[in-house]
């Protein structure tokens, strides 16, 4: 299956946006989503930051702050 995680912090509407599209579209594209949160974490605090969200396709970054459905799909078409 493939895996989607999204890197987000807490309060980012940005986020929540962008959890709310890969959920509508996990409807249609069926993987499994995992949402991570950098909060506190001073690891992924340094290596995300500001970008968040950040998504990843089965661990290789796929895009940051939006998702865009149709690149996302392309992207998922490729595996």
């Amino acid at each position: 299956m493939i895996e989607v995680t999204i890197y987000s912090r807490s309060n980012c509407h940005l986020c929540e946006v962008a959890l709310g599209v890969l959920e509508e579209m996990n409807n249609e594209l069926n993987f499994q989503i995992t949402k991570i949160l950098i909060d506190g974490n001073a690891e992924l605090e340094k290596k995300y930051g500001e970008q968040v969200p950040v998504i990843l396709i089965n661990n290789e970054p796929h895009d940051f702050f939006r998702v865009d459905p149709e690149r996302f799909r392309l992207a998922l078409s490729k595996l």
